[in-house]
């Protein structure tokens, strides 16, 4: 059984600013083109037999850096849609709303986004994830995707509740981590790897 190759695209500069980019499709700055670059000798390694991609131009274009081939868009790997906290810090939100964590009080709508609650982005992993189980019988499976997503994706991975994805760490952009399973039982293989 193959493992589930989980890539977090490379930096913005909202990533780097610390601002929540959801749906806003921001370039990669040339640090996270070079972080990307910097994936493909590992991956080339790995030879996934199929390459999944947030639709957003920041993960397809880490996809490309990283020398994955055949990469197909699939927008339930599009990140949280942040509602009105679109471009804002949590320090910003945390002026505006004491106290705020995401992952207990989710988001507010928004007047472009409409936001999405915890339980509306653990419906799209499940099914993404859904998807991917028949193909890691083959080898296996790459997704890019973006950081609250991937951590939400592990945690049902782990058949855990989505709200256990605040006990990850956030993945830093360009980096790597790999799910598995052993003996039938899913665990993290790797988490957050440059």
């Amino acid at each position: 059984m193959g493992e589930l190759i989980v890539i977090r695209h490379g930096q913005t500069e909202w990533s780097l600013s610390g601002q929540h980019a959801g749906r806003t499709d921001i370039p990669l700055t040339d640090a996270g083109e070079a972080a990307a670059k910097a994936l493909a000798p590992r991956l080339a390694r790995r030879h996934p037999v199929a390459v999944f991609s947030s639709p957003l131009s920041r993960a397809m274009r880490t996809a490309e850096l990283a020398g994955l081939a055949g990469v197909r868009p699939d927008p339930d790997l599009m990140e949280w849609d942040y509602g009105g906290y679109e471009g804002l810090t949590a320090a910003q939100i945390q002026e505006m709303r004491p106290g705020w964590d995401l992952w207990r009080d989710g988001v507010i709508p928004g007047d472009d986004h409409p936001g999405e609650q915890l339980q509306q982005v653990a419906a799209r992993t499940d099914a993404v994830l859904d998807r991917m189980r028949p193909l890691l019988d083959e080898g296996d499976v790459a997704v890019v995707a973006h950081g609250h997503l991937a951590r939400v994706l592990t945690v049902r991975w782990l058949g855990l509740d989505a709200s256990a994805g605040r006990l990850l760490g956030h993945p830093h952009p360009g980096t790597l981590s790999f799910l598995a399973t052993e003996d039938g039982q899913p665990f993290i293989a790797a988490w957050n790897v440059p």
